[in-house]
């Protein structure tokens, strides 16, 4: 099963894993405070054309709010603790299951199933697909964050 979600592990876009970037950025910051795209893409080191593109899906989707003009810029809609990881995975990638037989939110009977009930290639992906859930729905924003500050005073 390691084995498994090690490999599924890899099939996040760039896409998304620059949202997270950002979203963890902002997160850092006081709720009041906005920042530029400009100052996300610098601190990251992300493409700023592509993470505007970035932020303005995850502002349609609620994640992140604007402000347009004079002292403008992006800071988070939510805060960070109720944000999770796999919230921002299904906006950026779509479904966590690796086959849509064994999808919550956006199942599709596999055309070359002949009976979900005992198929076993789905009763393990499903196995799988629960895990990824389990981590990604588990895991907020603000615990990615203090893990991270967690390991730098352990470093320090």
């Amino acid at each position: 099963m390691n084995l498994v979600l090690a490999r599924l592990t890899q099939v996040l876009s760039q896409k998304c894993k620059y949202a997270l970037q950002a979203l963890l950025v902002l997160g850092r910051e006081p709720s009041d405070d906005l920042l530029l795209v400009s100052d996300i893409a610098e601190r990251e080191n992300l493409p700023k054309k592509f993470l505007e593109a970035i932020l303005l899906e995850l502002n349609r989707n609620g994640l992140v709010r604007s402000r347009r003009g004079r002292g403008g810029g992006y800071a988070l809609a939510k805060p960070a603790d109720a944000i999770t990881f796999g919230q921002v995975v299904r906006i950026m990638d779509g479904p966590l299951a690796p086959l849509s037989c064994v999808s919550v939110n956006y199942y599709r009977k596999c055309d070359d199933c002949k009976d979900e009930e005992t198929c076993a290639i789905r009763k393990v992906m499903r196995r799988v697909r629960d895990a990824i859930a389990h981590e990604l729905d588990g895991t907020t924003l603000a615990d990615a964050l203090a893990s991270k500050t967690i390991k730098a005073a352990i470093i320090a």
